[in-house]
């Protein structure tokens, strides 16, 4: 089993930024895509970005689309969210992911493990 632990989230004022972090047992998610979702109090959880197993390929859901940038350092085994220009709206429970194969989407059906999350608090 994959064990996923995020770290950097906090409380930000609107403009600023934060930086995730999520870190992976071993290599054990090497091979795989990883993800970000995030999830409001009330809301149901919702796709940010998600990166193939090399970081070749990249895709973000258009409301963070220009501000966010997810890499990965298999090296390290850690996935990185670097968030810019934060909005009220970004306010969430941030969860790391590992996909089920090379590549994943944008469903959380495409994932198979998750890490418990780290709250991101934009005060306007």
């Amino acid at each position: 089993q994959v064990q996923l632990v995020e770290s950097g989230g906090g409380l930000v004022q609107a403009g600023g930024s934060l930086r995730l972090a999520c870190t992976a047992s071993a290599r054990t998610s090497s091979n795989n895509a990883m993800g970000w979702f995030r999830q409001a109090p009330g809301k149901e959880r919702e796709f940010v970005a998600t990166i193939s197993w090399n970081g070749g390929d990249t895709r973000y859901a258009d409301s963070v689309k220009g501000r966010f940038t997810i890499s990965r350092d298999n090296a390290k085994n850690t996935l990185y969210l670097q968030m810019n220009t934060l909005k009220p709206e970004d306010t969430a429970v941030y969860y790391c992911a590992s996909g089920r194969g090379a590549y994943a989407g944008v469903t959380m059906t495409s994932y198979a493990y998750w890490g418990q999350g780290t709250q991101v608090t934009v005060s306007s």
